[in-house]
């Protein structure tokens, strides 16, 4: 009987001990995955006018909002991945409508995916917007690009002119 009991009452040590290294184990997990998002002051946008077929380039600071016809767009938050991980850029964004009374209806507030643009796309019968990067990383740590690309585009660029 007192075999089983200290069977026992080691059997619980064990499963508390195994349960908290797991839960251990699952915090540094989600603390490693946030300490590898990168916080960016400026979420970049393409915006689709579908009635002139133009496309615009857009870089809205955070909490900045900039206005693309009679849409509003502001970020929120812009992050990305380490250039060692796989890319993902997110953004979560609020939309605002403007309509021709000049009331503001609220069209879109959610995360985008550069990757993925289509997944919590902003939908409007005339305007497309979707994430297609992040600038200027808070603490200064920048992306560069190698030099033989950079050498190559200012060429380029000087021809051109």
């Amino acid at each position: 009987m007192k075999v089983k009991m200290q069977i026992n009452r080691l059997s619980k040590v064990i499963v508390l001990i195994l349960g908290g290294f797991a839960f251990f184990s699952a915090f540094l997990i989600v603390q490693d995955a946030q300490a590898r998002q990168i916080k960016n002051k400026v979420a970049v946008f393409a915006a689709l006018n579908k009635v002139t077929a133009r496309i615009s380039h857009l870089e809205i600071p955070i909490d900045g909002e900039q206005k693309f016809g009679a849409l509003t767009i502001r970020p929120r938050v812009c992050n990305t991945t380490p250039a060692t991980e796989a890319p993902s850029t997110t953004s979560f964004i609020e939309v605002k409508e403007r309509k021709l009374d000049g009331s503001q209806a609220k069209l879109f507030s959610g995360w985008v995916f550069a990757e993925n643009p289509g997944i919590h796309a902003v939908e409007h019968p005339v305007y497309d917007v979707w994430l297609t990067s992040c600038k200027m990383p808070l603490g200064g740590v920048a992306v560069s690009k190698p030099k033989k690309l950079q050498r190559r585009r200012t060429r380029v660029r000087s021809r051109r002119r």
